[in-house]
């Protein structure tokens, strides 16, 4: 199938489907758009004609074809995730550059009449539930996760590790002088929220619970704990959101307030999404090479696939941080 082939069931020219697939040039299309040609894509099982390419070179490339499924183990709905939905399209363009077909895409919530037994290989998007990864690991020993924790081991894994992410927003606020730190995420045993604790331990600072407020890290619900920090301590300087929108929607709040809240409150987040850049004023963030963990997942499945390793491998990719305008000095 050819991308002329997508073009038509999609309306737009062969080189734009080219530029949204190979990732190129993502934000030639609108989201709805690239959701449209990865959907036909899809549909209509499309991979790349490489031995077109190869000829061209004069070599010839061999057509091996795998097929997995990707489990979606954190989401209901993968549009409602930036990250997650940023991390599938990569992965989703891997896969393709790679010539692998995708069998299922599986939500969590479908898991128990999930038969992923077919499939040659499981690509897992975020940290999963002992259930949910034991039912996956009884059908195909040929798994790997894409998440932030590790689960020591127990299958292959591409990690980026949330604690270190957290540490190092944490030691930038305290860089600039912020003592007086809010969280606004998940306060369960959750690696953000783990290391910004442990930032404070570290450097012999306090703990002030009030400035730490329970989210669901949607958007929504971190503005309303943002709201509920304001009506409640007017103390602290700046706050470190577990994922980007929250944060973003923390600025929105802030922006919208901008009469109540009279003094200048420093933000920092994880993920850096593409929203991240379009902010007033830009979110400062940690970013996680999403590009980079989709390539090295897929790499090691196809190796995993082909019985060239067995043992159990773990590969964690270093974040780093991106200095935009949302932190001041205090």
């Amino acid at each position: 199938m050819s991308l002329k082939k997508i073009a038509e069931m999609t309306g737009v020219s062969p080189s734009t489907v080219s530029r949204v697939l190979n990732r190129t040039s993502p934000s030639c299309a609108s989201k709805e758009l690239q959701d449209k040609i990865f959907d036909a894509a899809r549909k209509i099982g499309y991979q790349p004609n490489e031995n077109a390419r190869m000829l061209r070179k004069h070599t010839v490339q061999k057509e091996t074809t795998h097929h997995v499924s990707i489990v979606l183990a954190r989401i209901r709905d993968i549009k409602h995730d930036p990250f997650f939905y940023e991390l599938f399209r990569c992965l989703e363009s891997e896969l393709f550059q790679s010539r692998v077909s995708i069998d299922q895409v599986i939500y969590a919530d479908d898991e128990p009449e999930s038969d992923i037994a077919k499939s040659q290989g499981v690509i897992i998007l975020g940290r999963c539930s002992k259930k949910l990864l034991s039912h996956i690991l009884a059908q195909t020993k040929n798994a790997i996760g894409i998440w932030r924790n590790s689960m020591d081991y127990q299958l292959d894994e591409v990690v980026c590790d949330g604690r270190k992410a957290a540490e190092l927003a944490m030691d930038y606020l305290l860089s600039l002088g912020h003592k007086n730190i809010a969280y606004i995420g998940d306060c369960s045993y959750e690696s953000r929220y783990i290391g910004y604790c442990n930032s404070f331990i570290n450097h012999r600072i306090p703990l002030n619970y009030d400035w730490i407020r329970q989210s669901d890290q949607t958007g929504e619900s971190g503005a309303q704990a943002f709201l509920e920090l304001l009506q409640k301590s007017d103390d602290f300087t700046a706050v470190f959101c577990a994922n980007d929108i929250t944060a973003i929607n923390v600025l929105k709040c802030m922006n919208e307030k901008s009469r109540e809240v009279t003094r200048k409150i420093s933000v920092i987040s994880i993920d850096d999404i593409e929203e991240s850049q379009n902010t007033t004023p830009f979110l400062t963030t940690i970013h996680i090479p999403k590009a980079e963990m989709a390539h090295m997942a897929v790499t090691m499945l196809i190796d995993r696939i082909e019985k060239k390793h067995t043992e159990n491998i773990r590969v964690e990719f270093p974040c780093r941080i991106v200095k935009r305008d949302s932190c001041y000095p205090v």
